[in-house]
């Protein structure tokens, strides 16, 4: 029997020195300057954690009230184990909890709390990286102690804080208020250090600073305050108090599924659904206000080869840094989204033709230098193809149709050899601007740029147009190269008396059709395109 326990023994250990191993392991390999802050953190806190204890002085009624409101936690985080724990950055009610412990009791209950909640939380509900988790207790074990340090700053020296509440009630809530808003301060500085350190592409300000995430801050924080007062009533105060922080608890859960619910998993732009039914609010609002706007339709060129030579592992990466390159270039009031599969979308509200083509460009041009690289080292070569349609300002088309024009601009891109934006414009007949010819890295005058099969400098493709009656259709059928499509059919509508004829050639300034653009009449241009396409 004593052989058998210290067999067990002896291989409990050895996993605990592998899970060591591994830990030490992990955080040697991030940047130096994240492994820099990570040192600087912990050693912070647990030197903090040592001098707290030197002197520390263990009383009955404080380790039943720490007790008590660590159990309550302990409640929330069993809460958290049927949702699991989301990815990202992590919003619950713990504060509502844990504020009260840093300030009814002395200061080394607050510096320890947050290690014991995560503990649990790591064998609970979720395995995290170990080392992320210590980052996170000691960043908010030292966001406690400061809070605590502010709190007892305020109070006069040597007070009972139970006690001066009661005869200071204004003065001891403007010192817990200001120690609860200096441990948000200081937790939401070194997770965001630590984030942005470890991915510096990352955007996570809109995450953590969102009205939406600043109003649940403000409510988790007086909830605190709530129960800290209560406290000092009467202990049983929690039984009243936990069914209120749960409600909230789930309030705050189900505003991150609404999130979720809008986003797509795989590369956190938003999803189909969603971008369509924003994208129609903006279209509906362009043609009322009668303001400019753009769509763009964006597609990987050769994404299949990307899976075949390389796996999908990287395939999936290729996705996030092109949603993440998107994310950077746009503006914070375009909406983008992903279609499924390599198709992404863009919508661009207040934008006129030519600067809807400048954004494109930058995009194209921007994930062509992402640095993605396949695990044997090899780096992977991503481009794209991009097709826009403008809607200029007091015109009056709808969502679908502006796709339909963006895709017969994409499809054109495609077949002109790919990595290039070539546009649709909505006004005075522009039909699709071919592509231009970059002269050592400078784009050309020309709306379309960027790729191997690029026309000469400046020029622009025009669709000829002819009188109709009522409404047509216009067929056309794009050849693509291999490793795409074979062939696309592009249907689009044509409105009013407008069909697009014969390909024409004209001269054009950036973001306007040729004055007297010619008709061709029984002759084919000289710069037939290879894809027909409609001004709509």
């Amino acid at each position: 029997m004593d052989h058998a326990r210290r067999a067990v023994f002896r291989h409990g250990m050895s996993r605990v020195r592998e899970r060591v191993r591994e830990t030490v392991w992990a955080i040697w390999q991030q940047p130096r300057p994240l492994l820099a802050l990570w040192c600087v953190v912990v050693g912070g806190y647990l030197y903090w954690i040592a001098a707290r204890a030197s002197d520390f002085h263990f009383r009955l009624s404080d380790i039943a009230l720490f007790a008590a409101l660590v159990a309550c936690g302990a409640f929330s985080v069993e809460m958290s184990r049927r949702a699991s724990e989301p990815d990202g950055v992590v919003k619950d009610v713990y504060a509502v909890w844990e504020l009260p412990i840093v300030f009814l009791l002395p200061g080394l209950y607050a510096l320890i709390v947050p290690a014991i909640r995560l503990t649990l939380t790591q064998l609970r509900v979720k395995r995290a990286p170990v080392y992320r988790r210590i980052y996170t207790a000691a960043a908010i074990g030292l966001a406690y102690g400061c809070a605590r340090l502010v709190y007892i700053g305020i109070l006069p020296s040597g007070c009972n804080p139970r006690e001066y509440l009661w005869s200071h009630t204004v003065m001891w809530l403007v010192a817990a208020g200001t120690g609860a808003v200096t441990q948000w301060v200081i937790n939401q500085a070194l997770i965001l250090a630590a984030i942005k350190l470890e991915n510096p592409r990352g955007r996570v300000r809109a995450e953590l600073f969102n009205k939406e995430t600043l109003h649940n801050d403000a409510t988790e924080l007086c909830a605190a305050l709530l129960v800290a007062v209560g406290m000092t009533i009467s202990d049983f105060t929690l039984i009243v108090a936990l069914p209120l922080a749960t409600l909230l608890q789930r309030s705050f859960r189900h505003a991150q599924l609404l999130s979720e619910a809008r986003a797509d998993a795989k590369t956190g732009l938003l999803n189909a659904a969603t971008w369509e039914r924003e994208a129609n609010a903006e279209v509906t609002r362009a043609v009322r206000t009668s303001s400019p706007l753009a769509v763009a339709l964006l597609d990987l060129d050769r994404f299949k080869q990307i899976n075949d030579n390389h796996g999908h592992l990287v395939g999936d990466e290729v996705l996030r840094s092109i949603a993440a390159a998107m994310t950077d270039v746009l503006r914070d009031y375009d909406l983008a989204g992903r279609f499924g599969g390599e198709e992404f979308v863009m919508l661009l509200p207040q934008t006129r033709a030519p600067d809807a083509f400048r954004i494109a460009e930058r995009v194209r041009a921007h994930i062509a230098k992402l640095p993605i690289s396949a695990p044997n080292g090899e780096r992977v070569s991503v481009t794209v193809s991009i097709g826009v349609a403008a809607l200029d300002a007091g015109s009056s088309r709808e969502l679908t149709e502006l796709l339909a024009a963006a895709d017969a601009a994409l499809y054109r891109a495609k077949a002109s050899g790919r990595d290039q934006v070539q546009m649709i414009s909505t006004s005075r007949g522009l039909s699709a601007v071919g592509p231009g010819v970059d002269h050592g890295g400078e784009q050309g005058p020309a709306f379309g740029h960027g790729g191997p099969a690029s026309s000469a400098p400046g020029s622009i493709w025009h669709g000829g147009l002819r009188q109709a009656t009522g409404t047509a259709l216009l067929v056309g059928q794009a050849m693509l190269p291999d490793g795409d499509h074979d062939a696309r059919d592009v249907r689009l509508p044509v409105v009013g008396e407008a069909v697009v004829g014969e390909a024409a050639v004209g001269e054009a300034a950036v973001g306007e059709a040729a004055d007297g653009e010619a008709e061709a009449e029984g002759e084919d241009s000289t710069a037939a395109a290879p894809t027909s396409a409609v001004a709509v």
